[in-house]
């Protein structure tokens, strides 16, 4: 986290062209992406790639929240993905000599939660969620309605995807939906599509939150039910969503949006987050920070906002953003102020909406 913040400060990003990952003759080598850098952190003899960036999210998070042996024994583990282990099994992972008696287990979506459970001696349920790009919002809202059913005390919530094989990249290029121009501003008239990313986070949940930790005030998701690949003209389901949010949670001071990129998104999103929250609201987007995480992207977003807004402040905005009219990107001089609300939402193709309100401190 630390290293996120410090290039963020810096006004930093991490894209490249996907020549320097996949080499120049692969058919994306000009699509500008974002991946970890450290690949030794994601070669393993056992494990999958995507259940190795797991492990390595998840111990930071249990060591942040100075979880011992006893607390991690009973908590729960909620993970979030949308290709699980399709890299690295669908494409094989470069410097990687697989155990064949892990075959069946690397090809599982449900690997990397197992592997957590086993590597961190959590006896607890796992569960994953696999609705696309709301994968990690729905894994921590998941989470939260356990905890606050008083089903558990901790939950562990993790979301990991590793988009960046040549047969992913194929079907999403397939789709239509990667950027054609590298346009990494995604209101902007000229967004023409995703820019890709890998992305793994994790987050420790307690019942009866530090007063230092942001808390969640909770969990709302719909669906379309109109469309496999874009959202319905007036984005309803969206509008809906936000509406209710709003009811429950009160106005937001901000909202940290999807902002994929896609040019229908791009007039979609802005035009129901008006409509629902009204003019002047307060936009916080990420995705120009981290690409486009796919099921693991939402919950690095979640975790980045987190971060700053236990420090009663918002994320810095990269330089140079689109904003939709009537709505705001700029921050507030000061501090957040004390118990201030925030949304942060998916959306997934498929038609799944979803959203999380965050609390900041007392």
């Amino acid at each position: 986290m630390a290293g996120h913040r410090a290039a963020m400060q810096a006004g930093r990003t991490g894209f490249r062209p996907l020549a320097e990952l996949l080499g120049e003759g692969s058919p994306h080598a000009g699509l500008a992406a974002a991946w970890i850098e450290r690949r030794d952190l994601l070669c393993s003899r056992k494990w999958s790639p995507a259940s190795m960036a797991a492990l390595h999210v998840a111990r930071e998070a249990v060591a942040e929240a100075d979880w011992n042996a006893d607390e991690l024994r009973d908590a729960v583990v909620f993970l979030g993905t949308s290709r699980g282990t399709a890299a690295g099994w669908i494409d094989p992972w470069p410097e990687r000599r697989a155990f064949p008696l892990m075959a069946a287990s690397n090809s599982l979506h449900s690997e990397p939660a197992a592997a957590v459970s086993i590597e961190l001696g959590i006896r607890g349920p796992w569960q994953v969620q696999s609705s696309g790009c709301a994968a990690g919002i729905d894994a921590l809202g998941m989470a939260a309605l356990w905890l606050s059913a008083g089903l558990a005390q901790r939950a562990l919530v993790v979301a990991v995807d590793l988009p960046l094989s040549p047969a992913l990249l194929d079907s999403y290029a397939a789709t239509g939906i990667l950027s054609k121009n590298n346009r990494n501003d995604p209101y902007s008239a000229e967004t023409s599509g995703i820019l890709p990313a890998e992305a793994a986070a994790a987050i420790a949940l307690e019942a009866g939150s530090k007063d230092s930790s942001p808390r969640m005030a909770g969990y709302l998701a719909n669906a379309d039910a109109a469309d496999a690949i874009g959202m319905p003209p007036g984005a309803p389901g969206l509008l809906e969503l936000l509406g209710k949010a709003r009811a429950k949670f009160g106005t937001p001071a901000a909202l940290c949006p999807h902002a994929s990129g896609t040019a229908a998104h791009a007039l979609l999103e802005p035009a129901a987050i008006r409509a629902a929250l009204g003019e002047g609201t307060l936009l916080s987007p990420l995705k120009p920070w981290t690409g486009h995480g796919i099921g693991g992207g939402g919950l690095l977003e979640t975790v980045l906002l987190a971060a700053f807004v236990r420090e009663h402040q918002l994320p810095p905005l990269l330089p140079g953003l689109s904003c939709p009219g009537c709505l705001s990107m700029t921050p507030p001089s000061g501090r957040l102020p004390a118990s201030a609300t925030l949304f942060k939402i998916a959306s997934a193709l498929g038609g799944k909406n979803s959203l999380i309100a965050l609390q900041a401190p007392p």
